[in-house]
């Protein structure tokens, strides 16, 4: 009987059929990710076990072993130190963008040294963890047996931020590998949200909002097409070197300074190959190789030998060491129970599609929760109402299960009506608690309906995971650290090696005066010397790189551009170049409104632009930067409705800048909304309406503030007025605002300027329709009232009608 069993079986099949199961469960449930929560199931368990044990962040740290051992019995069978390996790259920082496990403890280092043995570290979920987790008690997610039947786990997680694109992935399984790069959180929430509402968006569209990837180590990613490319096909080959500095030092040395290496090269193992670099004498001027890392950041420093070529030894180091590497796109990740080569977008949709599932599920539990609840309060509300008679009832039962049939019986009250019923403690009965129980049961039914309307329209739901999104980003998101360039960019940087860097005294006045002059001659001269005529005063004054870039904003709408190295260098006592010297088609009147110097061209900020007619947009830096004909002619960065009107403020914003936009118009009216209501726009638009203006009114000027700052304002009167910004409540865009100004029947107060107060006891300049000056220590006027018109500072009749005021340039700092 045995011999019935036997089978015989060719080799080959038998070995193809053993090993196609093992590569299946290789990939399906060891090395890949899955789309939807970016998890390897080790990882999902290591996050869902140390959840269950409420081993969270709000929560004491524990013992590593603790949670290895208590993952290991329950849900995963497998080797303590795999275990214990994959939580420790849960809670490196120069691994993951945004870590899902704190350690107290040795946790590795960038040097490849490993963690501390796990009976020595501490761990407990992060944060952000704990929004993986969040809603998986509302049957979100399918749960399925662990190993032995004896508890469930989750297939997946709620995952409430994108997980597989902020974190990335790295692993190799049977025929295939993964190598996801991180992203910035809140680059890719800002696609999600833009998908969720254009769902036909073209990945140009969402490289929009994500640019690349963002390492957690930061460095310098070059090759836009290859990232086109990953985001595409899900394959692509881009550079990614580190950031570096060449600094002076004494005797006419230099060093190059490494402050960010690229992703998952070993520091120590770098450090090593620039030091054998340096005693093989492949390239001259090494004289030493430093790791001066700390506790504040990284650092590795080349010092060169005098006269060495340092930008020559830096292409050298770059070609020949992990100063820069190749990275390569290998975006695998499992998706519809199948590995995938997915690409941007790919990834994107399948993650909204799981949130809407999620929010979907969780509304139905909460539905179901919620309609078994308003049935109890139903009961208990019609039982309050017949109290005497069902009191009486049940005190003349036999016990417990006799008083339930009984008032189910005369009174009509389900099974879990009487039940809630019966346990009810004698002082639920007072008069306070009907009153409870009828708000819980308003409550209630707004609840149902609101979950009602998600489940049965889409768009609702759409603006539940919206906000979800935005709350995120809000809650988690942070800068980009990993700069971006394309490679012609690049070679553009490379010209200015022949650029002396040093820094110099450079100088814009109102009337369109520019110059750069040597620190020693503007310490020579001091500051008033400065070659102004006396109706002119500097707008930007300022100690600057001559490697920085220039712009400057005129109240007409046009942007002049200049490399600080091409600025006419004077000395400080001449007056310098006028801006029409070499910009043709400005108009005779037009006037410098403001400057701005940044580092590089490769910004990701916007501006905030605002006209005297009531219009305002945001422009991003990338769309205003200069093209071939800069020298020669001004670029456009606003579009004029009318003659009259003109740009009253621009305002550099930040990629992480959040605030408000406060408005003030000359009849004495401020306005105060989000930031996030002014829309980008570009540079050739009016941009969306700013404020209703009425009565020929006109916008004087702009700012971004806050609650707590506090603004000065001058009249044409001569009034100045100190007040909180928080007496102007926030509203909406485009409408009137409110009145700041008490109301005179004759000759009432106009509004000509005001600014932000940063210090109450850094000096304000009023300058007048005489060209007299005025200054103003704003801590000497108290704060006032919005119905106030403050106090007169300057004398009209003497001084002049005050026509601008403006915050003192601060003293440069030369040494």
């Amino acid at each position: 009987m045995a011999d019935d069993n036997i089978q015989e079986l060719a080799l080959e099949d038998v070995m193809g059929d053993r090993f196609a199961r093992y590569s299946k469960y290789i990939i399906q449930e060891r090395a890949l990710p899955d789309i939807r929560d970016g998890l390897k199931p080790v990882q999902r368990r290591i996050l869902f076990a140390m959840n269950k044990d409420g081993n969270t962040y709000d929560k004491a740290f524990r013992k590593s072993a603790k949670s290895v051992g208590n993952i290991m019995g329950n849900f995963h069978p497998h080797g303590d130190s795999s275990i214990y390996e994959a939580m420790v790259r849960l809670s490196q920082d120069w691994k993951l963008r945004a870590p899902l496990i704190d350690m107290h403890g040795n946790n590795g280092s960038m040097d490849g040294d490993s963690a501390a043995a796990m009976r020595y570290t501490e761990a407990r979920l992060s944060k952000i963890a704990g929004e993986m987790l969040r809603d998986l008690e509302k049957d979100t997610v399918d749960m399925v047996l662990n190993f032995d039947d004896t508890e469930y786990e989750p297939t997946v997680l709620p995952a409430h931020f994108p997980n597989l694109l902020v974190n990335g992935a790295t692993g190799i399984s049977a025929g295939y590998a993964t190598d996801i790069p991180p992203h910035n959180l809140r680059e890719v929430i800002d696609a999600l949200v833009y998908l969720l509402a254009h769902p036909k968006a073209e990945l140009e569209d969402l490289m929009e909002f994500v640019k690349g990837p963002d390492f957690p180590t930061g460095g310098i990613l070059q090759g836009i097409d290859g990232i086109k490319k990953a985001y595409q096909t899900g394959k692509g080959r881009v550079i990614l070197r580190s950031k570096t500095e060449i600094k002076p030092l004494k005797g006419g040395k230099q060093a190059i300074e490494v402050s960010e290496i690229p992703y998952e090269v070993n520091k120590a193992q770098l450090v090593k190959k620039m030091d054998e670099i340096r005693l093989n004498k492949d390239v001259a001027g090494i004289s030493e190789v430093r790791d001066e890392s700390d506790r504040e950041g990284l650092s590795i420093v080349i010092e060169l030998s005098k006269d060495a070529n340092a930008d020559g030894i830096l292409a050298y180091l770059f070609k020949k060491t992990d100063l820069q590497v190749t990275y390569n796109f290998n975006m695998v990740a499992i998706h519809n129970q199948r590995p995938e080569h997915i690409g941007l977008k790919t990834a994107l949709v399948a993650y909204l599609n799981f949130q809407k599932e999620v929010i979907t599920k969780r509304t139905q539990f909460d539905l179901k929760k919620a309609k078994k609840r308003q049935h109890i309060v139903e009961g208990l509300i019609k039982m309050v109402s017949i109290l005497d008679q069902v009191v009486a009832t049940i005190r003349a039962s036999e016990n417990r299960k006799n008083a339930k049939d009984n008032i189910m019986a005369e009174y009509g009250f389900s099974d879990e009506q009487a039940e809630s019923i019966v346990t009810l403690q004698l002082y639920r009965l007072t008069n306070t608690d009907v009153v409870a129980l009828q708000e819980e049961a308003a409550k209630l039914a707004a609840a149902i309906e609101q979950y009602n309307l998600i489940l049965a329209e889409p768009k609702e739901l759409h603006k539940v995971l919206r906000a979800d999104l935005k709350q995120m980003a809000k809650d988690f998101g942070d800068d980009r650290r990993t700069v971006i360039e394309d490679q012609v960019e690049e070679l553009k940087i490379d010209t200015t090696v022949m650029v002396a860097d040093e820094d110099v005294i450079l100088m814009v006045s109102k009337a369109g005066y520019v110059k750069r002059s040597s620190i020693r001659s503007f310490n020579a001269s001091g500051t008033d010397d400065n070659g102004l005529r006396d109706d002119d005063h500097p707008i930007f004054l300022d100690k600057v790189n001559t490697l920085s870039h220039l712009f400057i904003f005129t109240n007409k709408g046009n942007l002049i551009y200049r490399p600080i190295h091409e600025v006419s260098d004077v000395r400080w006592k001449e007056i310098g170049e006028h801006v029409s010297q070499t910009i043709n088609g400005l108009d005779a009147d037009e006037e410098m409104l403001n400057v701005f110097v940044f580092k590089t061209l490769e910004e990701a900020g916007t501006f905030l632009v605002a006209t005297s007619d009531g219009y305002i947009k945001q422009t991003a830096y990338t769309d205003l930067t200069p093209g071939r004909g800069y020298k020669k002619r001004a670029s456009v960065y606003t579009k004029l409705k009318t003659d009259d009107a003109k740009v009253v403020s621009v305002t550099y914003v930040p990629v992480a800048a959040s605030g408000a936009v406060l408005l003030m118009s000359q009849n004495g009216y401020g306005l105060r909304y989000d930031l996030a209501e002014v829309p980008t726009n570009g540079p050739r638009t009016s941009g969306v309406k700013s404020m209703d203006l009425r009565d020929d009114d006109v916008v004087v000027d702009v700012a971004l503030t806050d609650d707590k700052a506090d603004v000065g304002l001058i009249t044409q009167r001569g009034a100045f007025k100190r007040m909180q910004v928080g007496e102007i409540a926030p509203t909406s865009r485009a409408r009137r605002g409110v009145q700041i100004l008490r109301e005179l029947k004759s000759e009432p107060h106009e509004i000509v300027d005001f600014v932000v107060l940063d210090s109450l006891q850094h000096a304000l300049t009023v300058t007048t329709s005489r060209g007299k000056t005025h200054d103003i220590i704003p801590g000497d006027h108290p704060n006032s009232q919005r119905y106030s018109n403050g106090s007169f500072v300057v004398d009209v009749d003497t001084e002049g009608v005050p026509i601008a005021m403006e915050a003192r340039l601060l003293e440069v700092v030369t040494n």
